[in-house]
Protein backbone atom coordinates (compact mmCIF):
# COMPACT_ATOMS: atom_id res chain seq x y z
CA UNK A 1 0.00 0.00 0.00
CA UNK A 2 3.28 2.25 0.61
CA UNK A 3 4.20 1.45 -2.80
CA UNK A 4 0.94 2.91 -4.01
CA UNK A 5 1.53 6.43 -2.17
CA UNK A 6 4.93 7.01 -2.94
CA UNK A 7 4.24 6.23 -6.64
CA UNK A 8 0.92 8.60 -7.18
CA UNK A 9 3.38 11.75 -8.54
CA UNK A 10 5.33 9.50 -10.93
CA UNK A 11 2.11 7.92 -12.17
CA UNK A 12 0.04 10.97 -12.40
CA UNK A 13 3.49 12.66 -14.77
CA UNK A 14 3.21 8.74 -16.32
CA UNK A 15 -0.34 9.23 -17.46
CA UNK A 16 -0.32 13.01 -17.93
CA UNK A 17 3.09 12.28 -20.72
CA UNK A 18 1.55 9.84 -22.30
CA UNK A 19 -2.02 11.77 -22.82
CA UNK A 20 0.44 14.50 -24.40
CA UNK A 21 2.35 12.19 -26.83
CA UNK A 22 -1.54 10.71 -27.98
CA UNK A 23 -2.72 14.11 -28.20
CA UNK A 24 0.57 14.87 -30.54
CA UNK A 25 -0.06 11.97 -32.72
CA UNK A 26 -3.32 12.19 -33.56
CA UNK A 27 -2.86 15.88 -34.39
CA UNK A 28 0.08 14.76 -36.51
CA UNK A 29 -1.94 12.05 -38.10
CA UNK A 30 -4.37 15.09 -38.78
CA UNK A 31 -1.52 17.38 -40.39
CA UNK A 32 -0.39 14.72 -42.25
CA UNK A 33 -4.35 14.06 -44.32
CA UNK A 34 -4.34 18.23 -44.23
CA UNK A 35 -0.85 18.25 -46.20
CA UNK A 36 -2.20 16.03 -48.42
CA UNK A 37 -5.29 17.61 -49.05
CA UNK A 38 -3.10 20.94 -49.78
CA UNK A 39 -1.45 18.72 -52.32
CA UNK A 40 -4.10 17.84 -53.71
CA UNK A 41 -5.59 21.26 -54.29
CA UNK A 42 -2.61 22.33 -55.82
CA UNK A 43 -2.61 19.31 -57.87
CA UNK A 44 -6.11 20.55 -59.40
CA UNK A 45 -5.31 23.87 -60.03
CA UNK A 46 -1.88 23.35 -61.93
CA UNK A 47 -4.44 20.63 -63.95
CA UNK A 48 -6.58 23.81 -64.74
CA UNK A 49 -3.56 25.72 -66.29
CA UNK A 50 -2.48 27.60 -62.54
CA UNK A 51 1.13 28.33 -61.98
CA UNK A 52 1.49 26.30 -59.04
CA UNK A 53 4.74 28.19 -57.63
CA UNK A 54 2.46 31.94 -58.26
CA UNK A 55 -0.14 30.17 -56.15
CA UNK A 56 2.84 29.42 -53.45
CA UNK A 57 4.03 33.13 -53.57
CA UNK A 58 0.22 34.52 -53.27
CA UNK A 59 -0.28 32.50 -49.99
CA UNK A 60 3.21 33.42 -48.75
CA UNK A 61 2.43 37.18 -49.44
CA UNK A 62 -0.85 36.87 -48.06
CA UNK A 63 0.21 35.72 -44.98
CA UNK A 64 3.58 38.82 -44.45
CA UNK A 65 2.33 42.11 -43.03
CA UNK A 66 1.65 44.32 -45.13
CA UNK A 67 4.09 47.05 -44.31
CA UNK A 68 6.85 44.42 -43.40
CA UNK A 69 6.44 43.41 -47.14
CA UNK A 70 6.46 47.07 -48.70
CA UNK A 71 9.51 47.32 -46.75
CA UNK A 72 11.00 43.92 -48.29
CA UNK A 73 9.93 45.34 -51.70
CA UNK A 74 11.39 48.71 -51.33
CA UNK A 75 14.64 47.12 -50.08
CA UNK A 76 14.62 44.85 -53.26
CA UNK A 77 14.05 47.10 -55.66
CA UNK A 78 17.11 49.42 -54.39
CA UNK A 79 19.31 46.33 -54.36
CA UNK A 80 18.35 45.64 -58.31
CA UNK A 81 18.63 49.64 -59.26
CA UNK A 82 22.49 49.38 -57.39
CA UNK A 83 23.16 46.26 -59.44
CA UNK A 84 21.66 48.13 -62.66
CA UNK A 85 18.63 45.83 -63.24
CA UNK A 86 15.44 47.81 -63.29
CA UNK A 87 12.27 45.59 -62.76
Amino acid sequence: MSEDTTDAPAGFAKEQLQSFIERIERLEEEKAGIADDIKDVFAEAKANGFDVKALRTILKIRKEDIDERKEHEAIVDLYLQALGIFV
